[in-house]
């Protein structure tokens, strides 16, 4: 039977603290909150009366629970208060001196059979517990911000921590109703070991001005369906909190690079510039602790004063390919008004993509999003070819072919011959470098890359890849094309992997390498990104859906053009892959998709 807990403590009242605090009063047990002065004790109830308050106001909490909730909180001042409890879990910054101190000054005031929990989200658990003379009974309990709101708890056991310990936290995490991940401690533990590698590639991406900083998130928020941006999740974490974190994982982990913070990150504290809680990290705020937005020096111009620069008139576009992204493409600037010829490779390609953008031109008129009148114009506005002539005297081109080099290449060079001067010859191309593209024609001025994302009638993002060869004028053309489309077009170097996936993919890949290491399951890894860290899916789920040899391939590639050790694709993937474990498509990836 695990142990029933009657009266907890939470050491630091602070954002995560009070959160904390919340959690527990609200599951029915009584709470001593400690801080170090009067002062900071206060700033700790404001916090949790706050939070409860905007609780109440958005219905999610009777005014009577409200206040039974507070009546189980006893605020005090000095460690001494906590003589009593249970447990006791410290949520004070991220310092290793400063919780060992309290670790020894808890050893000493709490009764022997207590539980010592710290909330850390990256130092040792071990190296903390070793402060007491009981570090069997330490353990790590690490919630996710804002504490009230986020289901995921990692539960973090030392070699030494008792397994009964282990076994009365875990039922303690059930009766507050949240979804506990156990496991050893290691620097990052799951969520924070794979998602500061990322926002850490994010600030580099920005620090070298690969592309800006609302790119950036824009790119990862409608590209991947993430809640935040990269950098504006930086922004709330705290930047302070965020060098710290980095800094330690780089010192434990093994010294990986890609952990190594950012020099603009360093400078950024150095400056004071620590996000929302300053007023200004990445982002400015209206004041400090807000959460709105305003505009600063590098905020954009208007979409329209952006478009308005030399960006060629657009009437008449060719897709060239026959496949689910050409399809889709045809779709897309069809419904939005252009005159559109599709070449494919012979009349029954051109019959399979006609059949199929009138299948999805009819559902979207099924499920409501598109009248019979816009689907038939739509139609209308399409022509069927099976010769590369046809497009002679169209504006735009839009190539969606297979992804090999060869066969762009030699696709652009019949393009140069054929289409008049002063067309934008655009690639979909995901992976491949667009520079090599453009040189196999004579105006690489004009050739871009666009890449839409699948499906591309849904998706609302389009990379706008210039190369050092675009021409201003092709940019801005491109930019004008997305916003007429209805997507967020993001403009960005010619590097591989563009935005999404050069951030996309180590994240899968260093989700492999945790997996391959035997840290923790591929069910725990999905559950923590997608709970502690509001993802659509987990990474072993998203493996499945994109393909392993697809991540594969696209891996491979930014590991042999960055050359960072840390991007090398993990054995596992290649072994998978070699397997013919591909994921859904084949029936098996990281799960048996066959028994579902």
């Amino acid at each position: 039977m695990a142990r029933e807990f009657t009266r907890v403590g939470v050491v630091g009242l602070g954002t995560m603290g009070a959160g904390i605090v919340e959690v527990f009063a609200r599951n029915g047990l009584d709470v001593t909150a400690v801080e170090i002065s009067e002062a900071a004790l206060e700033r700790g109830r404001v916090t949790l009366t706050g939070s409860t308050d905007r609780a109440v106001a958005k219905g999610k909490l009777a005014e009577a629970e409200r206040d039974a909730l507070l009546a189980r909180v006893d605020f005090r001042v000095g460690l001494d208060a906590l003589h009593d409890v249970d447990l006791v879990i410290e949520a004070v910054p991220e310092h290793l001196d400063l919780k060992q101190r309290i670790f020894a000054e808890l050893d000493r005031v709490c009764k022997p059979e207590a539980i010592l929990a710290t909330n850390t989200s990256s130092l040792s658990v071990t190296e903390i517990s070793v402060a007491t003379s009981r570090p069997n009974q330490v353990i790590g309990i690490h919630f996710f911000n804002p504490a009230p709101v986020m289901k995921l708890v990692e539960v973090v056991r030392t070699v030494v921590t008792s397994a009964d310990v282990v076994a009365d936290v875990e039922a303690l995490c059930e009766r507050l109703g949240k979804v506990d991940v156990t496991i050893s401690d290691r620097a990052g533990f799951i969520a924070n070991a794979l998602l500061f590698g990322y926002l850490n590639h994010a600030v580099g991406m920005f620090e070298a001005r690969y592309a800006t900083r609302e790119d950036i998130d824009a790119a990862m928020k409608l590209g991947c369906g993430l809640p935040m941006g990269p950098l504006a999740l930086m922004d709330l974490i705290g930047l302070d909190t965020a060098y710290e974190i980095l800094d330690t994982m780089y010192r434990r982990g093994g010294r990986d690079r890609r952990h190594a913070p950012a020099p603009l990150l360093k400078q950024m504290v150095t400056a004071g510039l620590l996000g929302r809680k300053s007023g200004r990290g990445f982002y400015t705020y209206e004041r400090p602790g807000s959460p709105k937005v305003v505009p600063d020096e590098y905020t954009p111009l208007a979409a329209d004063a952006a478009l308005a620069d030399g960006a060629r008139a657009i009437a008449k576009v060719g897709v060239v390919g026959s496949g689910t992204m050409a399809t889709g493409i045809i779709e897309v600037f069809a419904k939005a008004g252009y005159e559109v010829i599709s070449v494919t490779r012979g009349a029954e390609k051109s019959a399979k993509v006609c059949e199929s953008v009138k299948t999805s031109l009819n559902k979207g008129v099924v499920r409501g999003k598109l009248s019979e009148t816009d689907r038939d114009a739509a139609l209308g506005r399409i022509t069927w070819s099976a010769t590369l002539d046809h497009l002679a005297d169209v504006d735009l081109v839009v190539e969606a072919v297979i992804e090999e080099l060869s066969v762009k290449k030699a696709l652009f060079a019949s393009l140069d011959e054929i289409c008049k001067p002063g067309v934008v010859l655009a690639t979909t191309t995901s992976s491949l470098p667009v520079i090599d593209v453009a040189m196999a024609t004579q105006r690489p001025a004009d050739v871009i890359g666009l890449h839409f994302f699948n499906p591309a009638p849904i998706m609302p993002l389009v990379e706008i890849v210039q190369t050092i060869r675009t021409s201003a004028e092709t940019s801005a053309t491109a930019r004008a094309v997305c916003a007429k489309l209805g997507k967020t077009g993001v403009v960005c170097g010619d590097r591989s992997g563009f935005i999404v996936n050069a951030l996309l993919f180590p994240y899968l890949n260093d989700a492999v390498r945790m997996l391959e290491a035997s840290y923790s399951t591929a069910d725990d890894i999905d559950y923590a990104m997608k709970l502690g860290c509001g993802y659509p899916m987990g990474p072993f789920e998203l493996l499945d859906v994109v393909g392993l040899d697809v991540s594969l391939a696209i891996q491979r590639e930014l590991y042999l053009e960055l050359r960072e050790p840390g991007f090398a694709p993990a054995p596992l993937l290649e072994h998978l892959v070699t397997a013919g474990y591909l994921g859904r498509k084949s029936g098996r990836g990281f799960r048996d998709h066959t028994r579902r």
